[in-house]
């Protein structure tokens, strides 16, 4: 009988098993796939000589999560590379927004757009350099991160305060139009905001692309030496060699609770598997509540809630294998591991009020990875093993293309869209069709296949809008990983501080199910029963 059981082996369910076996307790991960890592893994399916990335692929908030750092995952052989270029973002009239790995590069490349714009980054990233290490560990400690908060405050007010807080509230078009008189960065900005669901127009989507364009320029793009699926590699043999034990292939079928605790689950072959101490879930908020635990051990009030819950946007993604080098017409684009492909932010904010009206984008805003550029490992030498996804809504209305693109993404309607994102990437790269020696595509119901937290291929276990982050998250509430269910925890991107790989919402949970004294944990509990 083990003191632990964690339903799910993604990423935030290992880091919660190996924080638990660290502090002495026996756990016993069940992983519904028949290998770990979620959305962290890779495989060789597009071409035997090009290792591609499944799902996620670079990892900027992994390399500034302290709770990763903590793990020391380098001493189970985890090594990361870089590209040269960190990001670009071409336009068809050659010109290319560039975030370099040196801050005075990116500085210079911006004032090819306006000679004021190089001041103006630098001023940002210098606030970044004072508030960005508190404001990170603020994000991934427990809610209310109470001492992080305090040193957090203290930083603000030295940089600017409620000025500061105005900015990363604004959306990010108009944070860029404040900021930036040219339009290099201005693409930066909300080119990063839209690697989650957030609009040019949305509140906060400027504090997002802040987010991300920093980290960036601080941590780089990082990727796994060898593929995504080394980090989930790492993550498995540490949880290993401390004793742990993961079993996959085990589909959970229910959360065993007794007089409001929960006690163990039952797999659906029918075993059940008793936790002397706690459940820790790694698995969206609709399953866990929707048919984990019966709706008889729930408040009604967190039922109704749930029926508002908003997803992030489906995702639908394309992994080639190419005989050679993306021909970018823009020279700064090959040295870059991701490529943002998007007429300027007019089009940005097309792709996305089409998706808010329920259509297939005509134009879709595509995320190019280059990930032999990123690690040379992954393909053999002038070649590149290469990726694009973009988005879509959950609910499919109409098709703003030519194609009578529905869902239901069948053959044709899985080649079609396809087809739409390779001729995106050929009008800013001519001749990039022709080096395409194997395609694979995974819709956004194939991606939920093969991880089910991807409800509809949605990556991040439901918006980022400022509606459903903190105390909105998954409903509200504490923004705590705790549940109406004691000793139950709600370990996955479904709760804060949300998606990405960082392990934050895995860590959150095990410092929950490890919190003294019991008495505490309780109340904590029944806090989300009110």
């Amino acid at each position: 009988m083990p003191d632990a059981v964690v339903i799910g082996a993604g990423p935030n369910g290992l880091v919660a098993a190996n924080l638990l076996v660290d502090a002495g307790w026996s756990v016993e991960v069940l992983e519904a796939q028949q290998e770990p890592g979620g959305a962290v893994r890779s495989d060789r399916g597009v071409h035997p000589d090009y290792v591609s990335d499944l799902f996620s692929a670079f990892y900027p908030l992994a390399a500034a999560s302290p709770v990763l750092a903590r793990l020391d995952l380098a001493a189970e052989g985890l090594r990361w590379s870089r590209a040269p270029r960190v990001l670009a973002h071409p336009l068809r009239d050659g010109r290319c927004a560039v975030l370099e790995r040196r801050v005075r590069d990116t500085a210079d490349g911006l004032a090819e757009f306006a000679a004021a714009d190089a001041g103006a980054w630098q001023d940002m990233y210098d606030v970044w350099s004072r508030v960005g290490p508190d404001l990170v560990q603020a994000m991934f400690t427990p809610f209310p991160p109470v001492r992080a908060g305090l040193r957090l405050a203290a930083k603000l007010r030295a940089a600017g305060g409620l000025r500061l807080a105005r900015k990363l509230s604004l959306p990010v078009r108009r944070l860029g139009e404040e900021e930036f008189a040219g339009e290099g960065g201005r693409l930066l900005l909300a080119g990063n905001a839209l690697h989650a669901d957030l609009a040019p127009e949305a509140a906060g989507s400027g504090g997002f692309g802040w987010l991300m364009s920093m980290l960036g320029q601080s941590h780089g793009f990082p990727v796994p030496v060898g593929g995504a699926g080394a980090l989930t590699a790492a993550l498995v043999t540490r949880f290993r060699r401390r004793g742990g034990t993961l079993r996959c292939g085990e589909r959970v079928a229910a959360v065993v609770v007794r007089r409001g605790v929960a006690v163990g689950v039952e797999t659906t072959a029918g075993e059940a598997v008793v936790a002397r101490r706690a459940v820790l879930a790694d698995v969206s908020a609709s399953v866990l509540y929707g048919g984990l635990v019966g709706e008889e051990h729930l408040p009604g009030r967190l039922l109704r809630d749930l029926e508002r819950f908003q997803w992030d946007f489906a995702t639908f993604k394309v992994d080639w294998a190419l005989t050679g080098r993306v021909p970018w017409d823009a020279p700064q684009a090959s040295g870059a591991g991701t490529v943002h492909v998007a007429d300027g932010v007019d089009g940005l904010t097309r792709f996305a009020s089409q998706i808010a009206m329920g259509q297939v984008p005509d134009e879709p805003f595509a995320l190019v990875g280059q990930m032999t550029t990123a690690d040379p490992c992954r393909s053999p030498a002038g070649t590149e093993s290469a990726w694009a996804y973009t988005h879509l809504p959950q609910h499919i209305t109409s098709d703003a293309g030519g194609d009578r693109i529905t869902g239901r993404w069948d053959v044709r309607e899985q080649e079609a869209m396809a087809d739409r994102v390779e001729e995106q990437v050929e009008r800013l790269a001519p001749g990039f069709r022709a080096l395409i020696g194997a395609r694979r595509i995974l819709a956004p119901t194939t991606l939920q296949a093969m991880d089910e937290n991807l409800h509809n291929g949605a990556i991040n276990n439901g918006t980022t809008a400022l509606h459903q982050q903190a105390v909105f998250r998954p409903v509200p509430g504490t923004g705590r990983p705790e549940t109406p269910v004691e000793r139950l925890y709600l370990a996955s991107a479904a709760t804060h501080p949300g998606g990405g790989v960082h392990g934050a919402p895995g860590a959150n949970a095990a410092r929950a199910a490890l919190l003294r004294p019991p008495a505490l944990r309780t109340l904590l509990h029944r806090a989300q029963r009110v």
